[in-house]
């Protein structure tokens, strides 16, 4: 038969409690250990579970970490022949002195109770003591947006002992920055963690003295290529498409005002897109700057239609004035100069056999109107028979206006330096 030996068991020994082994109700633990000497030095160490938002609209982020103190009470010393620490939950807590730390400029806070209270108090028989805490905690972050989207934010985590100033409590990084501890799983959808540090300075309160001050610093850059997709690409392609009604016939009026307004309003909505999902700032942005160049660029080639299409009415005013101005004195009227420069069909320059006496020459230069007539017939066959295709670009050539043709190098050349200068500012 196998005799097994069953482990020791100390709280069947022990006829006491914990708080008796601890001498809990002989001291007063609502005092700091040694008070009345010198500052008692508090040891902090964190390790980062996760970051678990940044919000550019409310400026300020939400992490949870473990949060770690040590410190060194000799009340609560006690025997041992194993030297072997001791190890509670938060129920102790609530009856000996911890340190008092909080989050400065935090604006939710809270600590994990599931399934119990995540705290845990470990306490060695020289009286050191470790107290360690599960935390969420949504701070402040003050952040610049005056390169977003191509920017980097720093962000702190503060922490400090509400009552004790550093003349009762010594608050510091237990080992330096490898006090900060983070796990390698953490990532961000939009931002790029590029580093945690540890810093700390004394903070000055008129009220109150001077107080040790904790910082968990932290690194983020944001991911551009969510706004290369969502925001300058469709912006680029809208001044784009804008530059297609240089490339338009001028008398085409619906189709170069319709594309110029729809350009207009996807910038319009473009920018109000991006300017939802952002807090009010008072100053420019990076992405602004982008994105009001580009709308004064679409917005351009509206105003430049508009200026084609003004110069064009001028023009032919113009024309027209002196269509009948030379119609009076050369004795020709004036449909048959319009059939003369080509504007009319045959069915009109045969229209000719119509005119009265009066509207006709003399009978000396009947046979030059009739060659007139004849040449001009047969350069209508030959149109004809060149077909549509020639036509078309014959026209499109001769209505085409000196601003278009300009307009076609000037805006794309700089709209591009453009981009070349913003590209190497920003990036």
């Amino acid at each position: 038969s196998h005799i097994f030996k069953k482990n020791h068991d100390v709280t069947k020994a022990w006829k006491g409690k914990t708080e008796q082994l601890l001498r809990v109700d002989e001291h007063d633990f609502t005092m700091r250990p040694a008070f009345g000497g010198p500052a008692i030095p508090v040891g902090v160490d964190v390790q980062v579970e996760s970051l678990d938002s940044i919000s550019e609209v409310d400026m300020d982020f939400t992490m949870t970490l473990y949060l770690r103190h040590y410190w060194k009470d000799e009340r609560l010393s006690f025997p041992s022949t194993n030297n072997k620490s001791m190890t509670f939950d938060g129920r102790l807590v609530k009856k000996i002195w911890v340190p008092d730390v909080f989050f400065v400029h935090s604006k939710r806070s809270f600590i994990h109770d599931t399934t119990t209270d995540n705290i845990m108090l470990r306490v060695f028989p020289d009286g050191h003591v470790l107290y360690s805490m599960r935390v969420t905690v949504t701070a402040m972050c003050n952040m610049d947006f005056s390169r977003f989207p191509l920017d980097s934010q720093t962000c702190s985590l503060e922490l400090e002992s509400y009552a004790y100033t550093d003349e009762d409590l010594m608050l510091y990084w237990k080992n330096g920055n490898e006090s900060l501890k983070t796990d390698e799983k953490i990532s961000l959808s939009q931002f790029l963690i590029q580093k945690f540090h540890t810093t700390s300075r004394l903070a000055f309160y008129s009220s109150t003295g001077w107080y040790n001050r904790l910082y968990i610093n932290f690194t983020l850059r944001r991911h551009i290529f969510f706004f290369l997709l969502q925001t300058y690409f469709p912006a680029t392609l809208m001044v784009m498409l804008s530059w297609v009604s240089f490339w338009i016939d001028r008398r085409a009026v619906p189709a170069r005002v319709s594309l110029g307004i729809t350009t207009v309003l996807t910038m319009s909505t473009i920018i109000t897109g991006v300017n939802a999902s952002m807090p009010r700032v008072s100053y420019i942005k990076a992405v602004d700057i982008y994105l009001w160049v580009s709308f004064v660029f679409v917005f351009l080639s509206v105003l430049e239609y508009a200026a084609v299409n003004y110069l064009t009415t001028v023009q032919e005013r113009k024309e027209r004035k002196l269509q009948k101005r030379f119609s009076c004195t050369c004795g020709i009227p004036h449909s048959k100069t319009m059939m003369l420069d080509g504007n009319y069909s045959e069915s009109d320059a045969n229209s000719l056999a119509g005119y009265t006496r009066n509207q006709m020459v003399p009978e000396e230069e009947k046979q030059e109107k009739i060659v007139v007539h004849l040449a001009m017939s047969n350069e209508s066959n030959s149109s004809r028979k060149r077909g549509l295709k020639g036509h078309v670009g014959l026209r499109i050539i001769q209505n085409t206006h000196a601003i278009d043709k300009y307009s076609r190098l000037i805006f794309p050349g700089t709209y591009i330096f453009f981009n070349l200068i913003y590209w190497s500012v920003f990036s």
